[in-house]
């Protein structure tokens, strides 16, 4: 079974139908791409069910190797969680997957009475940045947000004091709809347009505890002046304001820079679930595994779950939410245990997480029981269909494949307690075999692979399986023979036309029920390695019939010939090509025979 269909099999079942955030993850560790959800499990079962139709995310999902996810209350949660890991980890795939372009930014000018808009190019110019986001939807409703609350301007004009002194400009249609106060005209103070400015980095920063406070004062102070309609329009974009903030922030926003832990367990490990707040965000998750040795109590799992968290993430933060008090050296961190409110809130999320993470693992150990019993029984069951002395934990299978006799190859998979172990397949460029004789190739690498397991002293596979009938088994067996090994291992042949099995010395071909799961086994063997080979034959192919057309032509050898394969990347473009492209990577006269030689073959 690939990693892929492991994945598909183990690890999808596992994950909730909750809304969430996910992460993939690369055999190395590194992180792929981030991603929101509505449902986590649809989701993420997206990807591997679904027949991607964009190459870099087949691309992609080929290299998962790894899935976490963390489960949040909202969908709305999961969009700002997923941002704030896009931006903390900066995944390799997910700017060119989310589009083409870089993510857009919120630009705050660096220029008298600054313009507020979207941009996706920055600007080294002192100009201020905020993002990236993940939506231009996302974007240009906060802009439109803006606007709604304060008074700025959205022209592109220069206002120095140079040009407003000299009455350059007048106001616009904007000023009479109440959405500018004119500073091109001087009808607003610069030190009044950039006391708005202010408020709105706040927001854009995610301090609105300032701006409310501001706004009220605001309201206020046209209530005391009995100026009640102004007083109601400041009301509306307070809001506004609130709306938005209750539907952006995944927690409260005056709890700041908070660790929050939480523990699940069973008997064999503990689980220990980590928020990290700031700027009222949850900018960081994680679930660590304990494996327990002794009877140890939660508080001094939790306690080694949390040490180890923050000094891992060099986290200084000054409180921790837990869900009961424990022993931890640094007196100044103070430990809060909610009962309500926000902060239990966020408990409840940690918990949730750990208790996710916990049942994803149990899940997957007894799916991979399950599996290993399965494979067990099917190794049990070939063995008695083929008499095997021993149970055949180690199986290698090997195939051929040539065109018309030209680039001759043959590969070789291996198989260990009934799954494919792809790091130990082997192929082979036929070395002492002139023309198509698929007998003497098979013979040929059937000796090469376990010359050289004997000369290391590496173990032998307990069956070899061969890809053709009476001929390739003979050939194989020979080498078998030459080693002197023909005793120790037990080799077979497969026919395909009738599934027939052939054993060295027995003119009778034995033949397994259709239905058996060994037969599927010795198929599964057989089709790996045909594909195996064939990849590696078109692969080895494709470069020899590109090199040696190319080479056919007057004047182009094979320095020149990887030139232009390296620049245009394949045959077919340069023949396309015309002289004056090609000419910027050869001579004049090679591109000149180049375009001759193709416009000749177009006849």
């Amino acid at each position: 079974m690939t990693r892929f269909e492991e994945l598909k099999c183990e690890v999808l079942p596992t994950i909730p139908h909750r809304p969430g955030v996910y992460k993939y993850f690369d055999q190395s560790g590194n992180l792929l791409y981030v991603g929101k959800a509505k449902n986590l499990r649809k989701r993420v079962a997206s990807y591997f069910t679904k027949k991607q139709e964009s190459g870099k995310t087949r691309i992609m999902v080929r290299k998962i190797d790894k899935i976490e996810f963390t489960v949040v209350e909202t969908e709305q949660d999961a969009l700002l969680l997923e941002n704030v890991l896009i931006k903390e980890m900066q995944p390799k795939y997910n700017v060119l997957l989310k589009d083409d372009k870089t993510y857009p930014y919120i630009c705050i000018k660096k220029e008298r009475f600054p313009r507020i808009f979207l941009t996706r190019n920055i600007i080294k110019d002192g100009s201020e940045y905020l993002g990236p986001y993940t939506s231009i939807h996302r974007v240009r409703a906060i802009l439109e947000l803006l606007r709604g609350i304060f008074q700025i301007r959205t022209c592109n004009l220069n206002l120095s004091e140079k040009h407003i002194a000299a009455g350059k400009y007048k106001v616009c249609l904007e000023y009479h709809l109440g959405n500018c106060l004119g500073p091109c005209e001087n009808l607003q103070t610069e030190a009044s347009y950039n006391d708005t400015i202010s408020q709105i980095r706040n927001i854009l920063k995610g301090n609105f505890v300032s701006v409310v406070r501001y706004l009220k004062g605001i309201m206020q102070t046209y209530a005391d002046n009995f100026e009640f309609e102004k007083a109601q329009e400041v009301k509306v974009k307070l809001d506004m304001l609130q709306d938005y903030q209750s539907k952006s922030t995944v927690v409260n926003p005056k709890l700041n820079y908070i660790d929050v832990f939480h523990i699940d367990e069973d008997e064999k490990a503990a689980y220990i679930s980590y928020l990290q707040i700031a700027n009222g965000s949850i900018i960081r998750t994680k679930v660590i595994e304990l494996a327990k040795k002794l009877e140890e109590l939660p508080e001094d799992l939790l306690l080694f779950g949390v040490m180890e968290l923050r000094q891992r993430y060099n986290s200084t933060f000054k409180e921790m939410i837990l869900p009961f008090k424990i022993d931890f050296p640094d007196k100044s961190v103070t430990q809060t245990i909610p009962r309500i409110g926000d902060k239990k809130k966020l408990l409840d999320l940690a918990k949730k997480n750990a208790f996710y993470f916990r049942k994803q693992r149990q899940i997957r150990l007894a799916n991979r029981k399950k599996g290993s019993e399965r494979q067990f029984e099917v190794l049990q069951r070939l063995q008695k269909d083929l008499q095997l002395p021993t149970l055949p934990k180690h199986i290698e299978c090997f195939d051929n494949s040539n065109f018309q006799g030209a680039y001759p190859v043959a590969s070789m998979v291996l198989f260990r307690n009934g799954k494919p172990a792809n790091k130990e397949y082997r192929h082979f460029n036929i070395k002492t075999v002139e023309g198509p004789n698929d007998f003497a190739s098979m013979e040929e690498v059937v000796y090469r692979r376990y010359k050289r397991l004997l000369d290391e002293s590496r173990e032998l596979p307990q069956l070899i399986i061969i890809d053709g009938g009476k001929g390739q088994l003979s050939s194989a067996f020979k080498s078998l023979v030459k080693l002197n090994i023909q005793k120790e291992v037990r080799i077979i042949g497969i026919a395909k036309r009738l599934e027939e099995i052939f054993t060295p010395g027995d003119p009778t071909p034995l033949y397994i029920d259709l239905r058996s799961p060994s037969l599927k086994l010795i198929q599964h063997l057989r089709n790996e390695a045909h594909r195996f080979a064939i990849t590696f034959h078109r692969n080895k192919r494709s470069k020899g019939t590109f090199r040696s057309e190319l080479e056919s032509i007057e004047g182009i050898g094979t320095k020149t010939t990887q030139k232009l394969l390296s620049h245009f990347k394949s045959i077919d473009i340069i023949r396309e090509a015309k002289e004056k492209e090609l000419t910027a990577v050869v001579s004049k006269k090679q591109a000149k025979a180049i375009v001759k030689y193709f416009k000749s073959d177009e006849l």
